[in-house]
């Protein structure tokens, strides 16, 4: 990548409900693509933030008895809050209700309505709360949201703003073709199905009547944005758009744009917001790199509507935060579905981080206490070309399973070699093996730096202290 500025983001969830395990996955995937290209020298600037408009908020603000202001500040606090229960490096958090965000938006407006690409019309047709959309055939699954099947669609008929999506059909073919816009393929083959077969002009405002929870649309007091509208632009209006120098201009105009998304967001990503940019005249969007879901039990999609989420302060608290990242980027897939239930969590604790790392950094750390005068000499060497390959590719998981087969292989070497034998009979080639196991497992420290920061702090504290941990860095759980 030559680019030396580097922007990255995540989606922001809505806040009608607690944070919830398949969003700390999205962002924790994005802290460690922003920790490692740090690591490397680039200027990053990491966004999240929180969705805090449209209908389903309105609504439970209601069912909760709220101010609707109090209900979105109430719940956006808590997806802040992650900051230190994930420990996330993000840069900025944008709200869409802030001042700044709404001056923004209605900017946008403006360019695409100066563009020609904004015109009103009556549409009718069944629309999903859950999704926040108005649903096509492709979206129905027995007469229901295919992503919401406990809500009932409702049939709405209203005047209302339209984008003209379409009229950029022949630029989005272009812009998909390049085989790098989209990580992994097969999300890219999905945008260019859509593009070809199912997009249509989208509508972009709700009429007040029906709910007034929205930014205001310039120039028109009966209508407000439609939240999707709205929330795309936080991507630039978190760098201080539409002020055109400073953090626009070195991270959008100039910079690599990144964003993270799961893969439900295909078309709202790599389709709409495009076009939307086109519209404007702005830089598409470099990469989109799509997660898949995690599911609970019987493989369903984890989500707040179906009421089956798991918190991940609930698990950061019995475990630690790094053991919940641990998992998430090991154990989870980086593209694909996962399952989670706290049986396989702790699985994987006990094999990977109490038997794995954690054993293995006692074992080396307590020799090299005992046998070595002082911490080897360290060459603040670059990682291996390997593990660097993965992360430039956005395979995290590929990343995070070399390092641990790296830390099985040093674990391997302590058996073939039997350091704590040899010093005994031959001292001086004793702890030359022991110095080259702390060297190794300085090594694996370095490439925790995006995976698990606090463990990387920690050990590499350790090792140039030539101290074995007081306590197990990962105490087992029975």
């Amino acid at each position: 990548m030559k680019k030396d500025s580097f922007y990255i983001t995540t989606t922001i969830p809505y806040v009608n409900a607690d944070p919830h395990i398949g969003f700390a996955l999205e962002l924790v995937q994005g802290d460690a693509i922003a920790r490692y290209q740090r690591l490397y020298g680039r200027e990053v600037f990491f966004s999240t933030g929180t969705d805090e408009y449209g209908q389903k908020i309105w609504e439970a603000s209601i069912k909760e008895g709220k101010n609707v202001q109090d209900y979105v500040d109430h719940y956006a606090q808590k997806f802040i809050d992650l900051k230190g229960t994930l420990d996330l490096s993000y840069d900025n958090f944008i709200r869409t209700t802030s001042k700044e965000h709404v001056r923004a938006t209605q900017e946008f407006w403006r360019l695409c309505d100066v563009a020609g690409d904004i015109y009103k019309k009556i549409y009718r047709g069944l629309y999903c709360v859950g999704c926040e959309k108005f649903l096509t055939e492709k979206d129905l699954m027995e007469g229901v949201c295919s992503l919401h099947p406990n809500k009932t669609p409702e049939m709405v008929e209203e005047e209302n703003y339209f984008f003209k999506l379409t009229k950029y059909k022949e630029q989005l073919l272009q812009y998909l073709s390049n085989k790098k816009v989209i990580i992994p393929e097969w999300r890219r083959q999905e945008a260019i199905d859509f593009v070809k077969d199912g997009m249509e002009d989208f509508s972009i405002s709700r009429n007040k009547e029906r709910f007034s929870w929205g930014i205001p649309i310039p120039g028109d007091d009966k209508q407000v944005m439609y939240v999707w509208f709205g929330a795309f632009i936080n991507y630039i209006s978190t760098l201080g758009w539409p002020d055109s120098k400073g953090k626009f201009e070195k991270f959008w105009q100039e910079g690599k744009r990144i964003q993270v998304a799961g893969k439900d967001m295909v078309k709202f990503q790599s389709v709409m917001w495009q076009g939307m940019l086109m519209s404007a005249g702005m830089p598409a969007t470099d990469v989109v790199v799509y997660h898949g879901f995690i599911t609970g039990e019987g493989g369903v999609k984890m989500s707040k509507s179906l009421g089956n989420v798991v918190s991940p302060n609930e698990i950061v608290k019995e475990y630690s935060t790094d053991a919940l990242r641990y998992f998430l980027l090991r154990e989870i897939s980086s593209f694909e579905d996962s399952p989670f239930t706290m049986e396989r969590f702790k699985d994987a604790y006990n094999s990977g981080l109490a038997n794995g790392l954690g054993n293995l950094v006692s074992r080396i750390l307590t020799l090299s206490e005992k046998y070595l005068e002082k911490c080897p000499e360290i060459l603040e060497h670059s990682m291996p070309q390997e593990f660097k390959d993965h992360l430039d590719k956005f395979e995290i998981q590929k990343a995070v399973n070399f390092t641990w087969n790296e830390i099985g292989a040093l674990d391997r070497f302590i058996q073939e070699t039997e350091p704590f034998k040899v010093v005994k009979t031959d001292k001086e080639k004793g702890k030359k093996i022991i110095t080259d196991m702390v060297l190794r497992l300085y090594t694996i420290a370095r490439m925790l730096n995006p995976i698990m920061p606090e463990t990387n702090i920690l050990l590499k504290a350790l090792i140039k202290a030539n101290k074995k941990p007081d306590k197990p860095l990962f105490p087992r759980k029975d």
